[in-house]
């Protein structure tokens, strides 16, 4: 079966790498217009190139724990393509570590990637979607629900990203249909 993104503008945060990456390729191979945000400019390049031989493509630096900086990728993406009709919020940091081994700060800033930096996407990028129907992807995992070994930041991370999607979903129609970013949160 043959995906016809060629008429959708896709918003990747945090699509320079893995599985982002492979999603955002999936849209760039579909004709998607593509935009893909990251920390590191050097894989953003990176990412834009390749994808770009598919697709046309754009790409921003930026920091999901940074409110501004992401509004302003959604709204530079926005100024290029037009309103976001698919939006992937992917960005996410971890390593093994067992609780009573990990500092507050590794902690906090696993919490902080995945969790604040999904509400961070969701919030700035909401009046950049094309309307209600468009579709937001915040990627989770496994421990979301399965709890696993040496990941309590990790599992506590992703099952706060996935009930602050779901918690979302029953807002139904929370898009607006202008280009202007919301203030910080």
């Amino acid at each position: 079966m043959r995906w016809d993104f060629s008429d959708h503008n896709v918003l990747v945060i945090g699509g320079s790498s893995g599985i982002n990456l492979g999603i955002a390729q999936g849209f760039a191979q579909a004709g998607a217009k593509l935009g893909v945000v990251s920390r590191s400019q050097e894989k953003v390049d990176a990412a834009v190139s390749v994808l770009s031989t598919q697709t046309e493509a754009i790409g921003f630096s930026a920091d999901v724990r940074d409110y501004e900086a992401i509004a302003t990728c959604s709204h530079d993406f926005c100024e290029h393509f037009g309103p976001i009709d698919v939006l992937v919020s992917g960005a996410a940091g971890n390593f093994p570590a067992p609780l009573t081994g990990m500092s507050a700060n590794g902690f906090k800033a696993v919490m902080d990637i995945d969790l604040l930096g999904t509400f961070h996407v969701m919030r700035s990028t909401n009046a950049f979607l094309a309307n209600a129907g468009s579709t937001v992807i915040n990627d989770a995992a496994p421990e979301a629900f399965q709890p696993m070994q040496m990941h309590a930041h990790g599992c506590d991370a992703k099952d706060g990203v996935d009930s602050l999607t779901r918690v979302q979903a029953l807002a139904g129609g929370w898009a607006s249909h202008h280009l202007t970013p919301p203030s910080s949160p």
